[in-house]
């Protein structure tokens, strides 16, 4: 018998545990990190907790589900980080699951195991999932919504309507590129005969009507807020800077992509190879109109996306990486053939092993020796709940209530946020920003006002005092850093804002 090694077999005996083993075993390792390395909330994941608590129908940040969700998790783990990095792994296990679905029913289950295992690299490389907000939870609602839309289009399945429904209107109320993304689905079922035909019965309707209901609320406080309609349309002696940018955009996708590329590459036969006979991977041929659903939403999201984002000049690409390169390795099974043969088996496992592994390595050496190499600071190294704790334990203990409003920076002040009490948010420097509370009721409610210190007097900062006239500062308080290294203690100036309802 010919020597076949065991992941090969296990990949066409049982794809299923595969692909659970695969997927399961990425959440736990970036659930692992940041159990062990993280003592802040990552990026805008505090302001988001923050945000969450208020439930409001929309903010300047987006639809508001994540935020729900994420409040949600939070508090149904006892006030802990640990319910949103769980609820952020789920999103990703979710995605994959879905998108092994949709390939078995294209490609088979085998292959579909492929495009799995290609996924894990874009998703690991290019769009690590801890920070949960809502473009990570766009990710399976995104992949759900092609996984019904090929039922659909592809297998004229009816019954797929109500499920397709509900999932474009929580889409609408998770994340703004949703309208772009519905579009796309729109325009692929109008340019083919089989989409057309899909379109033509009453079924439509109905889920146009589900989806209203779902997205009124969060449409009513757009227009309330007049917050419809694109941004300014870029001049045209700046079109070549938001074209240079559009670029760059396209760079760091490609990027994300780059293990994928290195993948295809190293098993092709280009490269040369012996006489040994390599195992395949065995497909049926693939229906036509599902080749160009596969290159359709592996190419338009990721070209629509950029191409929004660099003309409006924004930080990233429209609706994440993740969702602009969710089908890439999907696409590069398709591109490959009925039969896949796997060449240079022990370096296609090193190269896609590291591949997943990097990101959390990355992220364990950026927290464990940047602090000894340079004197940048790691925002999760912070101890957010030593901070939250000191400053509502101090505010109840001069007031005798408990801390109901917190001000000043928004980096420290939305880790006070995270106090047990949770209390409110103020941006007081954009005020409009947070709804629920301004400067007026924060002086009757009374909260305390936080601030970087620059010196060991606490004095408060110029901006901060013409805000809040009459601060009295504390005397600041120094943290301790995750790993301390060449960098001074994290000095917080303080000052209470007394109520005035005792």
């Amino acid at each position: 018998m010919r020597f076949t090694s065991l992941i090969v077999e296990l990949i066409r005996a049982r794809p299923r545990l595969v692909v659970w083993l695969v997927i399961v075993l990425q959440a736990l390792m970036w659930l692992v990190v940041s159990i062990l390395l993280y003592r802040s909330p990552p990026g805008d994941l505090a302001t988001l907790l923050a945000f969450g608590r208020e439930y409001q129908v929309g903010t300047d940040m987006g639809p508001p589900l994540a935020f729900w969700l994420a409040d949600i998790a939070y508090r149904a783990v006892g006030n802990h980080m640990f319910g949103v990095y769980l609820l952020a792994q789920i999103c990703g296990v979710a995605t994959l699951w879905t998108i092994y679905l949709l390939a078995r029913s294209i490609v088979g289950s085998q292959q579909a195991v492929l495009a799995v295992l290609l996924t894990v690299t874009i998703t690991a490389f290019g769009a690590p999932g801890l920070e949960f907000g809502p473009s990570v939870l766009a990710r399976p609602l995104w992949a759900l919504l092609l996984l019904h839309s090929w039922q659909l289009i592809g297998q004229n399945r009816r019954n797929a309507w109500f499920a397709w429904s509900i999932e474009a209107g929580l889409l609408l109320l998770t994340t703004t590129a949703a309208p772009m993304l519905l579009l796309l689905l729109a325009g692929f079922a109008l340019a083919t005969e089989r989409g057309r035909r899909t379109l033509t019965s009453l079924d439509p309707l109905f889920a146009l009507i589900a989806i209203g209901v779902l997205a009124l609320p969060y449409l009513i406080w757009l227009i309330r807020a007049d917050a419809i309609g694109l941004p300014a349309w870029p001049a045209l002696d700046v079109l070549s800077m938001r074209a240079l940018h559009w670029g760059n955009l396209l760079g760091g996708l490609l990027l994300a992509v780059s293990a994928v590329i290195l993948l295809v590459i190293l098993n092709s036969s280009f490269l040369g190879g012996g006489s040994e006979e390599v195992p395949i991977i065995y497909r049926p041929p693939v229906d036509p109109l599902a080749r160009q659903f596969v290159y359709c939403f592996a190419i338009a999201p990721a070209l629509a996306g950029s191409l929004i984002a660099g003309l409006f000049n924004l930080d990233q690409v429209t609706g994440g990486a993740a969702i602009a390169l969710m089908m890439t390795g999907f696409a590069m099974i398709v591109a490959t053939g009925d039969f896949v043969h796997l060449r240079r088996q022990r370096l296609l496992r090193a190269v896609w092993a590291l591949a997943v592994i990097a990101p959390a390595a990355v992220t364990i050496g950026t927290t464990l020796l940047l602090p000894w190499t340079t004197a940048s600071e790691v925002a999760t190294s912070a101890p957010g709940r030593q901070i939250a704790r000191y400053f509502g334990e101090n505010f109840e203990r001069r007031t005798n209530q408990r801390l109901r409003a917190v001000a000043g920076d928004p980096q420290f002040a939305s880790l006070v946020a995270l106090d047990t009490g949770r209390p409110h948010l103020l941006l007081d420097a954009t005020a409009r920003r947070t709804p629920w509370l301004n400067t007026a009721k924060f002086a009757e409610t009374g909260g305390i006002v936080v601030w970087r210190a620059s010196d060991t007097s606490g004095t408060v900062p110029a901006d901060i005092a013409k805000r809040f006239p009459g601060l009295v500062p504390e005397v600041p308080r120094a943290f301790e850093w995750y790993v301390n290294g060449r960098q001074p203690l994290l000095r917080i100036g303080w000052a209470i804002v007394r109520p005035k309802n005792p």
